[in-house]
């Protein structure tokens, strides 16, 4: 009889551990895999490193206007064959008040062409600047260069885009590998959302980003409203 006790009480809190490390029976929002955690924190820190020098920093006036924000650290460059490139990240957007979403996951594909010489991985921004560029996001997937304009985006966090006349971006681009900026060309990238990692991290089968952007899906962890914190930080005029 003891025996049958001390069996399902450790039957119980095996079951327990499998319930807490899986978030089975909770709401969305309670599964927060530390993979997805780990990319909202790098975004953050990605973020946070690029607006550290005041000349070479993303303008401020760019955050300000922008539509939404992509943050994608650690781009890999792959030399298989033909080559390629692959990053996860995140993106957010502003909503009609002005503050920032939580974070929908994202997933960057293409082909080499235009990396630099000698990088290998680099964090890469994009500003996306018009509503109608999110909304080429909130479809799914999109292609840089073909479904929507984007550029090398202007440097100086006082700067003000005095080429958008020439360019007429809907995005703006900004990477840099070991700490420096390099001009990698995004052209024929693919963005798409990465259905897994959103699932994972909210906890909501199917979940959308329009649902994530629209805070359906729960606020998330500590680590979102960091990010969220830093990115209003960022938008505000220096004094």
């Amino acid at each position: 009889m003891k025996r049958s006790k001390k069996w399902a009480l450790g039957l119980v809190l095996i079951l327990a551990l499998v319930i807490s490390r899986n978030g089975f029976g909770a709401g969305p929002g309670a599964a927060t895999p530390a993979g997805e955690i780990k990319k909202v924190e790098d975004a953050t820190r990605v973020l946070e490193e690029m607006m550290k020098e005041a000349d070479k920093s993303i303008p401020v006036s760019l955050l300000q206007r922008s539509a939404g924000i992509a943050i994608i650290p650690d781009v890999i460059k792959a030399a298989f064959v033909i080559g390629g490139r692959h990053g996860n990240g995140v993106m957010l957007v502003k909503g009609a008040s002005g503050a920032w979403s939580p974070p929908a996951f994202i997933s960057i594909t293409g082909g080499s062409l235009g990396w630099q010489i000698g990088v290998e991985s680099a964090d890469i921004i994009l500003i996306f600047r018009t509503p109608r560029s999110i909304e080429n996001f909130r479809k799914g997937k999109f292609t840089l260069g073909a479904d929507v304009g984007v550029a090398a985006g202007p440097l100086g966090r006082s700067a003000e885009a005095s080429t958008d006349a020439e360019l007429k971006a809907e995005i703006y681009s900004y990477s840099r590998s070991r700490g420096l900026y390099v001009g990698l060309s995004l052209q024929g990238a693919s963005i798409s959302t990465d259905a897994k990692a959103n699932q994972a991290f909210y906890g909501a089968k199917d979940i959308g980003p329009q649902a994530i952007f629209e805070g359906k899906a729960g606020q998330g962890p500590d680590a979102v409203a960091k990010l969220r914190q830093t990115l209003e930080r960022f938008s505000k005029p220096s004094r």
